[in-house]
């Protein structure tokens, strides 16, 4: 990974017509600082240069959110909902996962393969808080697209979540076709 010298920062702030005070602002640090390192007077540290960084693709139009990826509405089951009824709503819309949610909240998440897993002969029977898994990742909407990729590094799907609603999820295939 290649950092940025402060000539590529004071370059890349110019070239968008922004002030030192306006990519503070964005970067969320101060004016000063911003000075002090694109003068070379300061190695910032990784975490700030990150955020002015990330300030910078902002400006450019270059910083992909979650709300810009995220299917919604979201199709959801409750969980007291059939795992037979989940299994068929999978089924027709083609979907290998659906979250659990109730009144808006997040509970879990239901996949093909928690269903598979199941030994009992009557698992259609169940209701889907019995065979759903609970770890699961939210992400605010404006949470960044690194920060929802390396969630799904360890995840099936990212859930949106804003203001205690679920109003978005994130797979693979919507980073994949923001991506190609």
């Amino acid at each position: 990974m290649d950092l940025p010298t402060p000539e590529d920062l004071r370059e890349r702030r110019t070239e968008l017509g922004l002030t030192q005070s306006e990519l503070a602002e964005k970067a969320d640090v101060s004016q000063p600082l911003i000075a002090r390192i694109e003068g070379g007077d300061v190695d910032p540290r990784l975490s700030t240069l990150r955020r002015i960084v990330n300030a910078l693709q902002e400006a450019e139009g270059g910083i992909l959110r979650a709300r810009d990826l995220m299917h919604s509405p979201v199709v959801s089951v409750e969980p007291d909902a059939s795992v037979h009824e989940t299994a068929e709503l999978m089924d027709e819309k083609g979907y290998s996962q659906v979250p659990v949610v109730r009144d808006g909240t997040p509970h879990g998440l239901i996949a093909t393969s928690d269903i598979r897993q199941r030994e009992e002969e009557n698992v259609g029977e169940l209701p889907v808080a019995e065979v759903m898994h609970e770890s699961m990742t939210a992400v605010e909407p404006d949470a960044t697209i690194d920060a929802v990729d390396a969630h799904l590094d360890h995840n099936a799907a990212v859930l949106v979540v804003e203001s205690g609603e679920t109003v978005g999820i994130i797979t693979e295939a919507d980073i994949a076709r923001h991506l190609s």
